[in-house]
């Protein structure tokens, strides 16, 4: 399994763009094969931070993924709201399970 954990810097000034924007993104790629978990959501201390979360099966996904039409187009959107260059960790995980229990 990949993990994908990072964050992003929006302008507030396109708040509602990039939330919009992030509720497309998330409803279509959440149908892709190999998709496990995909999900942003504002840091709790900075409402200009997008927190990214993503699982997939294996690279093969995530390259579909990168190379999907909306991938592209969410990126053409970004452009419009994006403020600096984000910043992204992939973890390759050979097992997980619960936390507690």
């Amino acid at each position: 399994m990949i993990v994908i954990a990072g964050t992003l810097t929006i302008d507030l000034a396109h708040r509602d763009a990039a939330i919009e924007a992030g509720n497309e993104m998330m409803a279509a790629t959440l149908q892709e094969p190999g998709c496990r978990a995909y999900q942003f959501s504002f840091a709790m201390d900075d409402p200009a931070k997008v927190c990214i979360f993503e699982q997939w099966d294996d690279q093969a996904a995530l390259d579909a993924h990168f190379a999907a039409p909306h991938m592209a187009a969410f990126g053409k959107k970004a452009a419009t709201f994006i403020a600096g260059r984000g910043e992204f960790t992939k973890y390759e995980i050979a097992s997980s399970g619960p936390l507690f229990g």
